[in-house]
């Protein structure tokens, strides 16, 4: 995967899943009744959200379908390992899945290189493809104007804080900060008041990925004015902007100040898991930058089951930088599934898409996996809206979200920011040194096609 160069040990663990799927799954390829769909399995091993719906579907598909059966084969890794995995088995007929579970972020690298099939012939012929909204339609769709996967939710962000900190730290519990320097304030107050705590989680750093790219930077960059990482009008890349090195900035205050992690844990890849696993349970961490479907691993059977979590955490949506209209910030991503382009049974893998995105179906994934959803059907339902506490604080975001520029070379920038990211939170590069490394990794992703700020 190119978000960032595919280390030996990557590539390797790569190839053995490649090697592994032929050997128990070479069969199925050539099987014109069975179809293999390939998922990102939680490396946290007691969430079992998606291994539980795909069950659930498999059932019901196997019914609905006589002499037809299907294939489960979940990819446990870390969201980068998951990537280069996934297009390691999409290069070969004798290890491509017949459905797969992309990331919007990528899907327009992986379109580029030509490991996905369009899926317009099919589209044309479902009726419920008209309920799902434009946006979600709009992230797997290629600059050649066909659509290459159908969205399964999408999602937003925001602060989540700990009442319970917070009254500690005589903090009020209705919190909304108006500028990132009341974020900052309120983190120094909770480190001074209340001991022993992390006062604010902003994820870092290349191990954290895409999280730090999204959850991080760019709920910061994107709060210091229009459209300051892509141009549109110009189809150009943004360098030089003083909106990039203000949010390096902010990310260099919270480690520098020690409001945030220690820089050892912001930089385990397995941190993420770690804060909803046990610092937001155990009242270890005050405020977390992080996104709507946190509550996924804390509902009854999920792994974390914490059902007062709604009681003990509050909601706060992003300021801009100093509470410029529109005074909130969000991002929105999300995955679709998608046939590869070598893919054995295509049509029996449309099918099978067809089945997970019922109205129930959908409506049943998006509350299980505290997903934003993207069929109007189910966005107009008042049983979907009263089904978890949140999901009407993270559906009102959506008409002020941004969604990343998922052009193809849109990882390579992400990795960049992660790296800039990287050297202000150790302290390994000043702001200006990290934002000049930035700009020339995001003109030699972008061939030169940059527009100065």
């Amino acid at each position: 995967m190119p978000v960032r160069p595919t280390t030996p040990l990557l590539l390797a663990t790569a190839l053995v899943a490649a090697g592994t799927l032929t050997a128990c799954g070479g069969d199925s390829g050539d099987d014109p009744d069975t179809v293999r769909v390939s998922f990102k399995q939680s490396t946290d091993n007691q969430i079992k959200v998606m291994d539980t719906y795909l069950a659930d579907i498999k059932k019901q598909f196997e019914k609905a379908n006589p002499g037809k059966k299907v294939k489960l084969v979940p990819i446990k890794a870390p969201d980068s390992e998951y990537y280069t995995k996934l297009q390691q088995m999409m290069r070969s007929p004798k290890t491509a899945p017949d459905l797969v579970y992309e990331d919007t972020f990528l899907i327009n690298s992986d379109i580029t290189s030509g490991y996905l099939k369009p899926l317009d012939p099919y589209l044309d012929k479902w009726k419920d493809w008209d309920q799902f909204i434009g946006t979600s339609k709009a992230a797997a769709k290629a600059a050649d104007g066909k659509t290459y996967g159908v969205p399964d939710g999408t999602d937003t962000r925001g602060l989540w804080f700990s009442k319970g900190i917070f009254k500690k730290a005589g903090l009020p519990a209705n919190w909304q900060p108006k500028s990132w320097d009341d974020i900052l304030e309120t983190a120094r107050t909770i480190k001074k008041k209340v001991p022993g705590v992390t006062p604010l989680n902003v994820y870092t750093g290349k191990p954290a990925g895409e999280a730090a790219t999204m959850q991080g930077m760019e709920m910061l960059l994107y709060g210091t004015g229009e459209n300051p990482m892509y141009d549109p009008k110009s189809k150009k890349w943004v360098t030089g902007s003083q909106g990039f090195k203000d949010s390096l900035k902010f990310v260099e205050t919270v480690y520098k100040e020690k409001l945030g992690p220690d820089v050892s844990d912001a930089l385990d890849p397995n941190y993420a898991t770690r804060v909803r696993g046990e610092l937001l349970p155990d009242d270890k961490l005050g405020i977390n930058l992080d996104g709507s479907w946190l509550p996924q691993d804390w509902g009854k059977g999920a792994g974390h089951e914490w059902p007062q979590w709604s009681k003990k955490l509050g909601l706060a949506h992003m300021p801009t930088q100093n509470g410029e209209a529109p005074g909130k910030v969000s991002m929105s991503g999300g995955w679709t599934w998608a046939i590869p382009t070598k893919a054995s049974n295509p049509d029996l893998a449309f099918k099978f898409i067809e089945q997970m995105q019922t109205k129930a179906n959908a409506q049943k994934w998006y509350v299980a996996n505290s997903g934003i959803a993207v069929r109007k059907d189910v966005a107009a339902d008042p049983e979907y809206l009263k089904a978890q506490p949140g999901l009407k604080f993270f559906t009102d975001l959506v008409p002020t979200t941004h969604y990343r520029p998922a052009f193809p070379a849109y990882p390579k920038v992400s990795t960049a920011v992660q790296e800039a990211m990287e050297k202000v939170t150790t302290g390994d590069g000043s702001v200006d040194e990290a934002a000049s490394g930035y700009d020339e990794e995001v003109k030699a992703a972008a061939d030169g096609k940059v527009i100065e700020k």
